[in-house]
This record gives C-alpha cells, structure tokens and sequence, in this order.
C-alpha cells in the first residue's frame, strides 16, 4: 500500500491526445466528484499534472493517454474504467493500489455508476439476467470462463490447480503448500475419515477430491459442469493411481441421485445465482445424511451492499463470471434456515487469505505473459486478467469481501467441532 504520493514512472505528456471541448466538459464532471475522495489521486492528462482529494489515507496515480476516456467515464461509470484500461486509455504504476483506493471509496464510486453512466449499467444488467443459471445457463456461463483453457489457468495456479483461497501460515508460505494447508484443513473441518464418501459440488480440476482420496483414504464423488475440467481431473487422479476412490461426474448440482456422509462446495456457490439459491440449499440438504455435514467455502458480499450489488451488472459479471452472483451471508443462511434441516456450526473468514492467493496469482500471471501470447490470448484479453486479478485482491484487501469457510450439520450430527488449525492473517 502506498503511503505517499506515487511518481508516475515512463509517462510522457507528448504520448496523450488532444483533447476537444466535450472531454474538458466531461473531465470536470469526473474531477468534480473525485475532488471528495479520502485519499489522493494523481492525474496526469492532457491538461497538466493534477492531485485530487484529501490526502489522508490511500494514494493512487493514473496516467491518461485518451482524454476521451472522460467521455467514457461520463457515460459507463465503472465499466468504462475497466474498458477503458483494457483498451490502453489509460495506465498506473500499480492497479491493485489504484482500484483498493476506489474500494476504500465505495460510497462515492457508487456515484461515477449514477446519472448517464446509469444507462450502460441498467443495459449491462439487463445483458446479465439472460444470463440465469438454469442447466442451460449454468453450462453456457461455466464455458465462458473455465474452459478458456487449462494452459491459461496453469500459467498462475500452482501445481495443485487449486482456483480458490489458499491459507498461508508460519509453515506454509508457498503457494502451493498454502493451498495444500487449505485443501486440508477442509478435510478436517468435515471430520474425513477412511471409507467416508465424499460429494464435492463443483470439483474444478480435482484438487480436493484427490486430496480427500489420497490423503485421508475417502471415496469421492466429485460433480462439474465443465468438461475439460471433467477431463483433466480424471486424467490427473489416474496418474496418481487413486482413479479407482474417485468417480468424476459430468453433472449438474439439481441433477445428483444418492446420500453422502460428508458434503464440500469450494467457492462454486457464485456461480449458482441468487435466483437458484433456495434450489441448491434445498438440494443439499436432501442429499446430505441426517448424521451428515458440510462445509462450504464461499466469496461474500457485505449484507448492506446486497441487494444493490445483486440489481446490477458490475464488470466481474460482464467480462470475467457471467452470470455469477457473490451472496451475502445473510442471503445463504436465510435460506439454509427455510430449505433444510441444516444447522450453521462453525464459520471463518479467510478474506485476508485471499488477498495474499490473489497477490500470488498475480505475480505468476505477470511473469507469464509472454506465454500467455504464444498461446494465442490477444494484448486485450491479458490486460482485461490483469484488472480482474487487482480487482479481486483490492476488494479483499480493504475487507470489502470476505471468504467464508462455513460448517453445517444436520440433527443428526454428534461430533464435537474444533478448530486447531487456526491461519495466520496475511497482511500487505
């Protein structure tokens, strides 16, 4: 985070445009409002070198290249900025800071989607609702981002494939052994013994599944939507000799037959949709057993932000998850209460691990570059991950989102529930 006033390093005043009487007008409409920002933002544009704000707290610089990214600003408010900089309009010396400053600001950055910027939002949301995750949806949006290939997402994952919040800890401070200590201390919340059957509702590439199975000698169930994740988790479990404990299923949540002692859902709820919420509750809890338990590990909102996030279309939703939905935990245990007999026995915010996951996907993006374009992804589309990836960690670092690992049990449940494994709170 920065504590001063940041530099802008190789921007030079003669790359920018010139700029027409509409961007000036358009660029006092946009300073006017940053003007109340808590924090500082330097700009540097066509018209000179300025510092919005109070000073006080977080700082940010930008330099604009195209004045009419004004315009674009004036009209599509936060969709226009993440547009605008998949389109070179503008640049930064460091993204996350940058957006953690309009985080920390989210009163008034709710302000720059107000006015004619409101048009494009209430377009975009429109585009998203046709979107719904029925079995139809859920596959078409599940495609649109997992199935971008598994070469592009092993170019930051870690060996595990692992494509949710890691723990770090004294004793796990690589990515990769920071997921493992996650993968595990699910396992252990769920109390995983020898033989138990396991169902993981949306196992991505199988981390998890082949964690339980060879680690803890469970039988997994392990359900996706995405068939080259379905095809790399099989082949991975083979290769590991453990195929035979693990049975992947090409197969939607609605559509899974049987009981199961032990329930896992990795951060695969977002992609259920508010709508679908009280479907896939009442799902699980038919198919958990009466002695049964669950843990789920999901991405949350704030409960006062719900009901204005889940009316819009912000840009995770247009360019990076369609379809999604972040609940709130309001939102999910409003209908666990009415849909199952399911009863919430532990939760813990891991939201600060996240950011420091994010921190670390970001770092093996940036270093992969170069082969993310041998692999055929445009300038665009590696500037587009860049924003998704700051986005994410910004949001988490200014706890705007949480993770929550939540443990449920039905009333049939005995065991005694203990943490001994507390995480260590990654700050930067």
């Amino acid at each position: 985070m920065n504590t001063s006033i940041p530099e802008l390093h190789n921007f030079h005043k003669h790359d920018m445009s010139r700029p027409n009487p509409i961007d000036t007008v358009c660029r006092t409409l946009v300073h006017r409002k940053l003007k109340h920002l808590n924090g500082a933002l330097r700009i540097m544009d066509s018209w000179g070198d300025e510092i919005v704000g109070d000073r006080n707290g977080l700082y940010g610089a930008i330099r604009i290249s195209d004045p009419t990214l004004y315009r674009r600003l004036v009209t599509s408010g936060s969709l226009g900025a993440a547009e605008g900089w998949m389109d070179q309009q503008w640049e930064t010396d460091n993204l996350t800071d940058l957006v953690r400053l309009f985080v920390h600001n989210i009163a008034l950055s709710d302000t720059l989607d107000n006015g004619l910027s409101g048009i494009a939002a209430f377009i975009a949301t429109l585009r998203h609702r046709k979107k719904a995750n029925n079995r139809v949806g859920s596959r078409n949006n599940i495609r649109a981002h997992y199935d971008l290939g598994n070469d592009l997402f092993s170019l930051f994952l870690d060996s595990t494939m692992t494509y949710s919040s890691a723990i770090f800890d004294s004793d796990h401070n690589s990515l990769e052994s920071a997921s493992i200590n996650k993968l595990d201390r699910i396992c252990r919340k769920l109390n995983l013994e020898k033989d138990d059957h396991l169902l993981e509702i949306g196992c991505g590439w199988g981390s998890l599944a082949i964690h339980a199975a060879e680690h803890y000698d469970a039988r997994v169930t392990a359900v996706t939507i995405s068939q080259s994740q379905l095809d790399f988790a099989k082949s991975r479990a083979e290769r590991q000799g453990i195929g035979n404990r693990i049975d992947f299923q090409l197969r939607d949540y609605r559509d899974i037959k049987g009981q199961f002692k032990k329930i896992a859902s990795i951060e695969m709820i977002e992609a259920v949709g508010h709508q679908y919420l009280p479907e896939f509750f009442e799902r699980c809890g038919q198919l958990l057993d009466d002695d049964g338990c669950m843990v789920i590990q999901a991405i949350t909102m704030p409960d006062q932000r719900y009901e204005k996030y889940r009316k819009n279309c912000d840009f995770i939703q247009k360019y990076i998850f369609p379809g999604s939905c972040v609940p709130s935990l309001d939102a999910m245990l409003s209908q666990v209460k009415v849909r199952s007999k399911m009863k919430l026995i532990h939760l813990e915010d891991i939201g600060a691990q996240y950011a420091e996951t994010l921190h670390h996907w970001h770092a093996r993006f940036s270093k992969s570059e170069k082969e993310a374009k041998t692999l055929g992804y445009s300038d665009r589309f590696i500037r587009l991950w860049h924003y998704y990836l700051s986005y994410c960690e910004a949001g988490f670092r200014e706890h705007y989102l949480s993770d929550l690992q939540m443990v449920f049990a039905n009333p049939g449940w005995h065991n005694d529930f203990t943490v001994e494994y507390p995480s260590v709170p990654c700050k930067r």
